[in-house]
């Protein structure tokens, strides 16, 4: 049985998308919280550097705290600010999604 703090994630290359954009999928596993946030952060920040577009699946990942959506906001505010990186949250659970809409952030991070 797992522990309820642990979390990994696992960087797979897809296919250059329809504008030619080098594509990478981050899936996450597990949950997002003051100690494991850090490794989504860890994982995905030196990605936003090269470019192109990431996608962060969140199916697998059934709770996030203030901890994990502050690093959510991290990651997008750093790929805006880069401009050559498009970062996208999908698959999200109904529970993050409802943590999103109660925030007001699902405008931002789910686009």
């Amino acid at each position: 049985m797992e522990a309820k703090n642990t979390f990994h994630c696992e960087i797979e290359k897809l296919p250059d998308d329809q504008t030619g954009n080098k594509v990478t999928q981050v899936r996450c596993h597990g949950n997002i919280v003051s100690g494991t946030a850090g490794e989504l952060k860890g994982t995905v920040k030196p990605l936003i550097a090269l470019g192109g577009r990431i996608i962060i699946d969140l199916s697998d990942v059934h709770f996030l705290d203030s901890s994990g959506l502050g690093t959510f906001i991290g990651l997008k505010v750093s790929a805006i600010n880069q401009g050559l990186c498009i970062l996208e949250f999908v698959n999200m659970t109904t529970r993050i999604l409802e943590l999103l809409r109660s925030t007001r952030l699902d405008k931002m991070l789910a686009s």
